[in-house]
């Protein structure tokens, strides 16, 4: 089957600083990253020896693929650009993170089963379509003094969440699940102790090859902590229990790179509970408080250890501890 032995498809939905970060560090390995949207793939089992036609590739084959972002659609789109990635996998094509983890990472209720079963500490969460029976939930959890964070199920950047239960002392009723696509994802929030002098925090920790790499603090006065809300970056040391944890959750769901949201819960031995796993994280705000440099730990990870390529560690300095 013909590959294009030098050039790597970046799948991304938008250009910028991530898919430049991701070319040049390519670009240092001899490689040529090209930015093609899933969007503009398709099948075609007439023009091509293998069916499918990739922009820039004309009818070869990538030898590798990044998957950047995926843009949003209907379900027969969704389901279009997630079989591209499908197919290229089932031809041999090493795709990072591939449509396997990735569906499992959009898919909230999915994450939290996974990491149930995989015994990675996780806050008790509920995805149904009974809105009776979602009330009856809410309500019991407002009775034993739960708070419960309703989410979208495909949401990300921390758009579109909100608390339902017993919030502040008042009980917050459910929201209609009409609204909601008729469905409802909840999980239990975990509180934190914190003040206008001490704001909350959680952690996002990037795991790449299975191994943790790097960690920040997200701070912000407000219990949405996504950067994407205006939360603070902190530089953080990466504590050993912190780091198997996210490599466990990162474990179980089959990333090759993961970014792992955490939040402080002294309850646990490793004191917190992962709450999301993004299998197309962002790392900019890490970036930013991390002094090796991401995209060329993503790459180097992606050739060696996918395309099993003896690398020079000497081209950027990676990260250890």
């Amino acid at each position: 089957m013909l590959h294009d032995p030098l050039r790597v498809a970046i799948f991304t939905d938008e250009t910028g600083w991530h898919t430049r970060r991701l070319r040049q560090a390519l670009a240092r390995r001899g490689f040529e990253g090209r930015c093609v949207d899933l969007a503009d793939c398709r099948f075609d089992t007439a023009a091509s020896p293998h069916g499918l036609l990739t922009p820039g590739f004309g009818k070869a084959l990538p030898c590798a693929a990044v998957v950047r972002g995926i843009a949003g659609g209907s379900l027969e789109q969704i389901t279009k650009r997630l079989g591209i990635l499908h197919a290229l996998r089932e031809m041999g094509v090493p795709v990072y993170n591939d449509a396997r983890a990735i569906e499992r990472s959009v898919d909230k209720a999915m994450t939290s089963f996974l990491l149930h079963r995989a015994g990675v500490p996780t806050p008790p969460a509920w995805a149904l379509e009974d809105e009776a029976q979602a009330r009856r939930i809410v309500m019991r959890e407002a009775s034993a003094g739960h708070s419960l964070v309703l989410k979208p199920m495909f949401g990300s950047q921390g758009k579109g969440l909100q608390r339902v239960g017993l919030v502040d002392g008042a009980f917050l009723p459910l929201p209609a699940l009409a609204g909601l696509g008729g469905l409802a994802y909840l999980q239990r929030f975990v509180p934190q102790p914190e003040s206008a002098a001490a704001p909350g925090f959680d952690w996002r920790v990037l795991v790449v090859g299975g191994r943790a790499c790097a960690a920040m603090k997200r701070v912000s006065g407000h219990w949405v902590r996504n950067v994407a809300q205006g939360a603070r970056c902190v530089r953080c040391v990466l504590e050993p229990g912190l780091a198997a944890l996210a490599e466990a959750a990162a474990g179980a769901l089959g990333m090759d790179y993961g970014g792992v949201d955490l939040v402080p819960d002294g309850r646990h031995a490793a004191g917190a509970q992962v709450i999301e796993v993004n299998g197309v994280a962002a790392w900019r705000g890490l970036q930013r408080v991390t002094e090796f440099d991401i995209a060329q730990s993503l790459v180097d990870d992606l050739l060696a250890r996918r395309l099993g390529l003896a690398l020079d560690r000497g081209v950027a300095q990676v990260c250890h501890f």
